[in-house]
């Protein structure tokens, strides 16, 4: 029995990973390669069942997981993200929320077939979106950022709230039909939210201030924050059930408004960042692959298709469209907002719970709840994942131009070679603290930031959804080291590049790790001092079709400095200090060469 329990854990945890993997390689979400992945190893095929192979720790280890998600979302909020929108926002979390139970409920009601009380249980906490798939498709995405903290804030504040909409409908129903309960039923479920909320309040506060005080060391900062998580849900759910979702959301609220003060925070951030994409791939596959043949069975229904059909087309764009009236958001943001709200891990792992907890109350009907929240969780995650991208698209809230790239630092080679990717089609962002050096690149048409990159406040002044690559542009090799260490958790490992401030002498290029070697633009002796001197002089920077495939920089047929290749497809590849791209036909090399 423990050796199939150890079997079942390997088996999800890697084939959740490699599913992320393979969703990044062919561009798919990453939730619906999931979804697939369990269903086939679990359901259809019958190889695992994660459910009887873990037994009792089945459900405490998504409820931890599902903990750990919540928390490291509501971390990632920032107030300055809604600048110019909280009234859009605040109206979508709240009387939005409002509308989508009510006309979510009475879909589940006259459509489903489920009682009332049943539907307005379930109707509840079908309201959340989630941060577990939202965030997801917003990186693949590449929204505006108007439209996406719309919608991350909506999935991160709501994500909690569902559970508790559908736990206090539950409280409601209890009082009504049972003749023994009381008003006072009610009063326990208030009183065990607020002590949620300040259960989690307390538990981020002591972990800022412990932070703050250097209480602990380094390398215990994420372990210890990672067991507060725990203690803080464990505890809250002990209170009652269900709302340790609201106490780690709220711990995770506290602690993004104290990151600002206590900068060593952002490191334990990047780790639960982690964390959260293992087990995001990992519970996914855990539930769908428990899932009974009877359950997706029962998807295929007509009152179950009939009610997911309801949600999409009219229950989630009308409760929209009439909570963002009067606000800042335009017809093509509620249009988008108005259809992306797919659901993910909260409700599945919560309707089980309420499935259960109603059957044992004697409410047949509520047997059907697992296979509607699967037809739900799924229809909208497959609709949504693969609609976003080319809806946003469509109404222009996402960028349709070719991978920018983001230059740090203006000088006379960087300006010229930003000149050089404009003319080819490419955005670029040239970031400089100097006013004056940008007067001239933005007499050029190119677009500037003023101001020091390094800010935190920086990345919510500038928008940097256009660009794929960032290049360290300056003559202050540390401060060039410094950006892209900065900038990989938002570029990727491989499209952070440095430039050389110095010639290395003599030293071997051997001796150079190939890591460094790898985010060095150019070459060891093409530095930032000769590169601006040689733009100065008589030289520029040109462009060349290629008429052949090339695989070796020896084979480039030019008497200059090649830089980079833009492919057909328009993305751009540099020459590094590790290699040469090969250039196939039809590609174009840029390069730096003398005038004629």
């Amino acid at each position: 029995m423990q050796e199939l329990g150890l079997i079942s854990i390997v088996v999800v945890i890697a084939l959740g990973i490699f599913s992320q993997w393979f969703a990044w390689r062919i561009q798919w979400p990453s939730i619906v390669i999931m979804s697939i992945a369990g269903l086939l190893i679990g359901p259809i095929f019958g190889f695992i069942n994660p459910e009887q192979a873990l037994g009792d720790l089945y459900s405490p280890i998504i409820s931890l997981a599902v903990a750990v998600i919540l928390f490291e979302g509501s971390t990632t909020l920032d107030i300055r993200e809604v600048k110019g929108i909280s009234k859009s926002v605040f109206r979508v979390v709240t009387f939005g929320a409002f509308l989508a139970w009510v006309g979510g409920s009475l879909a589940a009601h006259f459509i489903a077939g489920l009682s009332l009380e049943i539907a307005f249980i379930i109707g509840g906490l079908f309201v959340v979106t989630g941060p577990t798939v939202i965030i997801p498709l917003l990186r693949q995405s590449k929204l505006k950022p108007r439209t996406a903290a719309v919608l991350k804030w909506e999935g991160i504040i709501v994500d909690p709230a569902g559970p508790l909409l559908a736990l206090f409908a539950y409280e409601v129903i209890k009082v009504i039909t049972d003749d023994t309960l009381h008003a006072s039923a009610l009063g326990s479920f208030f009183l065990a939210s607020f002590l949620a909320i300040i259960i989690g309040y307390l538990f981020g506060f002591l972990l800022s201030f412990m932070a703050s005080k250097g209480m602990f060391p380094e390398y215990l900062k994420s372990p210890i924050t990672l067991s507060l998580v725990f203690i803080c849900f464990a505890l809250s759910e002990v209170i009652m059930h269900e709302t340790g979702m609201l106490a780690v959301t709220v711990m995770g609220l506290t602690l993004a408004r104290t990151k600002k003060y206590v900068s060593s925070l952002g490191n334990i951030s990047h780790f639960i960042e982690n964390i959260s994409v293992l087990l995001t791939s990992t519970i996914f596959i855990l539930l769908t692959a428990s899932l009974t043949r009877e359950t997706i069975g029962e998807v295929f229904t007509l009152p179950i298709l009939g009610f997911v059909l309801v949600m999409l087309f009219i229950v989630r764009p009308l409760s929209i469209w009439i909570s963002t009236i009067g606000t800042e958001l335009t017809v093509a943001e509620k249009t988008l907002i108005g259809w992306i709200a797919p659901r993910g891990i909260v409700a599945l792992t919560v309707s089980g719970y309420f499935a259960s907890t109603l059957l044992n109350d004697g409410y047949g009907g509520a047997s059907i709840l697992t296979a509607l929240t699967f037809a739900l969780v799924f229809i909208t995650v497959c609709a949504h994942g693969f609609t976003l991208g080319p809806l946003a698209k469509k109404l222009k809230l996402a960028s349709s131009e070719p991978p920018g790239i983001l230059i740090v630092g203006a000088s006379s080679f960087s300006i010229a070679f930003a000149e050089a990717m404009k003319e080819l089609g490419n955005p670029v962002l040239i970031s400089d603290s100097s006013s004056g050096r940008l007067f001239q690149i933005e007499q050029k048409g190119i677009a500037t930031y003023r101001g020091e990159i390094l800010d935190e406040h920086s990345q919510f002044e500038m928008d940097i959804t256009p660009y794929e690559k960032i290049l360290a542009m300056t003559e202050d090799a540390t401060y060039n080291a410094l950006v892209a260490q900065s900038y990989i958790p938002e570029f990727g490992y491989n499209n952070t590049f440095t430039i050389p401030s110095e010639r290395s002498g003599n030293r071997d290029e051997s001796q150079i790790p190939t890591s460094v070697k790898a985010h060095l633009l150019f070459g060891k002796e093409h530095v930032f001092k000769e590169l601006n001197r040689k733009i100065n002089t008589n030289y520029s920077i040109q462009t060349m079709k290629v008429v052949e495939k090339m695989e070796k920089k020896e084979h480039v047929p030019v008497d200059g400095i090649p830089l980079c290749i833009r492919k057909k497809n328009g993305t751009i590849e540099f020459v590094t200090l590790r290699k040469m791209p090969t250039m196939d036909k039809d590609d174009q090399l840029v390069f730096l060469a003398k005038n004629n």
